[in-house]
């Protein structure tokens, strides 16, 4: 008598493992873990640039002090000028007095130098109150993604 496997155990254990795999995958859902990573990343730009734009309000004080000049009013994109469209350039009032580098969003943004970057956060000042939000726009976490926003 020969000892082996037939076929049909050899599809049936195939069968399961296909479905124990498949079964793993969907609970662990790595697009959505990445989505979320991508997100946690957003929400520590935004955090890192407002720390620092308000470490410059500290040491000037009380005034926002940048080359660039007052926050803008409406929300505007923290780029340097030659980009398309023109943002408002922050980097050389951060960088690298409060922040090393210049934080950017992990999938849309870049940053290379000062001179060379893109945020693809948001940055505007409430005319009445003076107070400042900084916003990650390109937030990926289904069904219903919304903006990671900061205001102080």
């Amino acid at each position: 008598m020969k000892k082996g496997f037939t076929l049909i155990e050899l599809l049936l254990v195939i069968g399961i493992l296909v479905i124990l795999i498949t079964a793993t995958i969907i609970a662990i859902n790595p697009f959505r873990q990445f989505a979320l990573a991508n997100n946690a990343s957003r929400y520590s730009g935004t955090t890192t640039i407002m720390d620092s734009v308000y470490q410059n309000v500290v040491d000037n004080a009380g005034v926002f002090n940048c080359a660039a000049g007052t926050i803008p009013a409406t929300a505007t994109r923290m780029a340097d000028p030659t980009s398309q469209p023109a943002g408002y350039d922050i980097c050389d009032c951060v960088v690298p007095t409060y922040v090393s580098t210049m934080p950017f969003d992990p999938q849309n943004g870049s940053y290379a130098s000062c001179t060379d970057y893109d945020t693809d956060y948001t940055i505007a000042r409430d005319a009445t109150t003076g107070r400042i939000t900084i916003c990650a726009t390109d937030t990926q976490v289904p069904p219903e993604a919304t903006d990671i926003c900061l205001t102080r």
